[in-house]
């Protein structure tokens, strides 16, 4: 099982939902950037659950850095991310061993680990896991803020109900990454959770979709075809369970638009070369072209629900019916938002570190 994920800069992940510890490795940091602790916690909190719209599984994650720091700056040495499991109720998933709980990896991961994995609320499966991205990702979201590079996200989407677009990026971006329910219109977020919590009464959850955008990126970060600035950053988005699907700029619209409409423009402003519109999010030809980079990601409503639903006990080789017991999400979109962030700022620092060296990172 590969857990890296990274060429200059990796990350990779270890632990499972209900075992001792989860947490993460960084790997490729040069020494010298400083390691900020508090940006870190605060940075988990986001992750964390938020009241009726959340599991009431609450972690108080207390992380450790156990390696690769030091006077509170990186010693280039890889940095280890311990994450401790506190609040596991294991119980929960002996009586349902063996049942496939619908658009869990429950029986894929039977199959492929001969039946040695730990099942016990997904296991490394788990959307758990993902605190440790978000504790590496604050590491690497720092990086790029002494460059110059902001990263933010806001659920665009989210129980059939849009949020606004984008206006003073640069703002909203301030603003966005110190909410909890990550919204540039919160009358419109207040309808996203009446919506959460009117399926949670039903026992049914729901999905959404993120809008990330970063801005500072230099012009020229990124590869031709393989390793395109869409490919990478493609790579890490379908690595965090949830999401089903990753468009730039105008994505899937594009197909209904005219070439006329859909190129964007190129002009000299104040002496700087910028587009008149953003329709390729950033990106031509693989390769970032200075203006922000723009991504949206589909998040499928959170498997886990109380309904009964038809299934298969792959032990006994019988169909069986299922309801899921246990703790869990009626949604997982306003805490899926910082982990979206934590992986791009990853790979964005990886395909930075390729373009100018890792020493760069460390560099006043």
């Amino acid at each position: 099982m590969k857990n890296t994920f990274g060429n200059n800069i990796s990350v990779t992940l270890f632990g499972e939902s209900h075992g001792e510890a989860i947490g993460a490795v960084l790997d490729g940091i040069p020494a010298g950037v400083e390691v900020d602790l508090e940006f870190i916690r605060k940075q988990l909190d986001l992750r964390r659950p938020v009241g009726k719209i959340s599991t009431p599984r609450s972690e108080a994650d207390k992380f450790q850095l156990v390696s690769g720091c030091f006077n509170g700056k990186t010693t280039g040495t890889p940095i280890c991310i311990v994450i401790p499991n506190e609040n596991t109720h294991s119980k929960d998933y002996s009586s349902s061993y063996g049942k496939a709980r619908p658009g869990h990896a429950d029986y894929t991961a039977f199959c492929k680990y001969n039946g040695c994995e730990d099942y016990r609320g997904g296991g490394h499966f788990s959307g758990r896991i993902t605190a440790g991205l978000v504790a590496a990702g604050a590491i690497a979201i720092k990086m790029l803020d002494s460059k110059n590079i902001k990263i933010g996200t806001h659920i665009l989407k989210c129980a059939g109900v849009f949020d606004d677009s984008f206006k003073n990026i640069n703002d909203e971006l301030d603003a966005l990454n110190n909410k909890a329910f990550a919204v540039i219109n919160d009358d419109k977020g207040k309808q996203m959770i009446e919506n959460i919590e009117k399926a949670a009464a039903k026992g049914d959850s729901v999905g959404g979709i993120l809008e990330t955008v970063v801005t500072g990126l230099p012009v020229g970060v990124g590869e031709p075809w393989f390793d395109s600035l869409e490919s990478v950053l493609s790579h890490g988005l379908f690595s965090i369970p949830a999401i089903k699907g990753v468009e730039f700029g105008q994505g899937f619209n594009c197909a209904d638009m005219l070439g006329s409409e859909m190129n964007d423009s190129f002009k000299l402003d104040n002496g700087e070369i910028v587009t008149e519109t953003n329709n390729n999010g950033g990106i031509n030809g693989g390769i970032s072209n200075g203006m922000p980079l723009v991504i949206k990601c589909a998040v499928k409503p959170t498997p886990s629900i109380s309904k009964e639903q038809n299934t298969v006990d792959f032990i006994n080789n019988e169909n069986t019916v299922l309801s899921v017991k246990g703790r869990h999400d009626p949604c997982i979109v306003h805490r899926a938002r910082v982990v979206a962030d934590s992986v791009v700022a990853i790979t964005l620092c990886d395909v930075l570190s390729q373009k100018f060296g890792t020493d760069w990172f460390g560099e006043d």
